[in-house]
């Protein structure tokens, strides 16, 4: 089946296959916030019922010619949700379902479901009076939707409870890095105690990142507070520098380390370049004065939200790689996807940024490519932390 999305509206909607066998496609999001700072807080997601079954769904409908399918998504959370935040252009997944017509017919549906990282509730929105919203833990979600595929699609959503089950297990896998330590002392050093608290810094790091993603996020979207964001941006990315400096220093006073020191350092590193690059990129929005930013660097800031989101499912994994291996697996996947679809948007914003001001303000478009230059290296250095994991799930899971 094609994966591409659907374009159409009220009265275009494509087609998958023949006329008589085509299945429609939609668009969906799925909106979602945590319950607290921790990384193994619960996730919530959103839901909201349909305007005559009253049955419990996420927003979804078609989509309007002309419109990106995660805009679409991010409309249909505002108009049947009341709600507003980043959402990130790669989608989660699709899952089908079967909607009746006036004339009887059962047709299916294919639905594309894009994250929405929910940054502000209306108090009022357009279909307030046809339906309600609720928040819902994950478990409580799937069980409400009458859709399998959207029910298994919600739960793998946040995986919390899985993280908590990784972080109690009892037996840490242990590796070695892939070019220095033979399979042999591998599979000796697995046995020998460990010390350091190597994996809680990883998490304390990710923490910080998942949380300066936030307010990245928050802050390309554009108002009058975007100086609160960028300060919140700024602590946060000094907080990730006291946990790097943590880490060095437990590396090498630690005799027997989880994994080789050179594989630490380099997670560690490559998931500090990221923060950075947030930081950079505040600062640029700060001594430019920039406070509307166009959708390819709203869009790049939502990759860099959901990216950062799967680094933080990852990194309690990183206690059992040879358990947790398929699934991080997964995660990495995703994040190298998120990569090459940041660098598509990036060439197109730059290059409508260049025709919009080649003529008219080259300072305006020098502003601009600086700001792209930043949001693609926030997205490159998460594709850096994904192959790091992914070093070490392939040698040693």
């Amino acid at each position: 089946m094609r994966s591409d999305p659907v374009i159409g509206g009220n009265h275009r909607t494509r087609f998958i296959g023949s006329t008589t066998g085509a299945i429609i496609r939609q668009i969906a999001a799925l909106p979602y916030r945590s319950s607290g700072p921790a990384l193994d807080s619960p996730v919530s997601v959103l839901l909201v019922t349909t305007r005559e079954t009253k049955r419990w769904v996420i927003p979804k409908g078609n989509l309007t010619s002309g419109i990106a399918p995660h805009t679409g998504a991010a409309d249909e959370a505002l108009e049947e949700a009341g709600v507003v935040g980043a959402v990130c252009p790669v989608p989660l997944g699709t899952f089908r379902y079967r909607k009746r017509k006036g004339s009887g017919a059962s047709l299916k549906i294919d639905v594309e479901v894009f994250p929405l990282a929910v940054s502000r509730e209306l108090d009022d929105w357009p279909e307030k009076a046809e339906r309600e919203r609720r928040w819902f833990s994950l478990a409580d979600a799937a069980a409400m939707v009458d859709e399998p595929d959207l029910a298994d699609l919600i739960r793998s959503f946040g995986a919390s409870e899985f993280n908590k089950a990784a972080q109690r297990t009892g037996m840490l896998s242990v590796v070695a890095e892939k070019s220095k330590v033979g399979p042999m002392f591998a599979w000796f050093q697995r046995l020998l105690p460990k010390t350091g608290g190597f994996f809680e810094l990883f998490e304390a790091h990710a923490l910080a990142v998942s949380a300066a993603a936030d307010a990245t996020g928050r802050l390309f979207q554009g108002g009058s507070k975007c100086h609160e964001h960028i300060r919140e941006i700024r602590e946060r990315e000094h907080d990730a520098d006291e946990i790097v400096r943590e880490m060095l220093k437990t590396t090498r006073q630690t005799f027997l380390t989880p994994f080789d020191r050179g594989a630490i350092t380099s997670l560690i590193g490559s998931m500090d370049d990221a923060i950075d690059e947030m930081q950079s990129a505040a600062s640029a929005v700060d001594v430019y004065e920039m406070t509307e930013f166009d959708a390819p660097m709203r869009d790049m800031a939502a990759i860099a939200v959901d990216a950062a989101r799967l680094v933080a499912e990852a990194m309690p994994l990183m206690r059992d790689v040879g358990k947790n291996g398929p699934r991080l697996h997964e995660l990495t996947e995703r994040l190298v996807r998120m990569e090459s679809h940041g660098d598509e948007i990036h060439t197109a914003g730059l290059k409508t940024a260049f025709q919009a001001y080649r003529d008219t303000s080259p300072i305006s478009f020098a502003v601009h490519r600086e700001i792209y230059k930043h949001l693609e290296r926030i997205i490159d250095a998460f594709e850096d932390v994904a192959n790091q994991i992914d070093s070490i799930v392939i040698d040693h899971a």
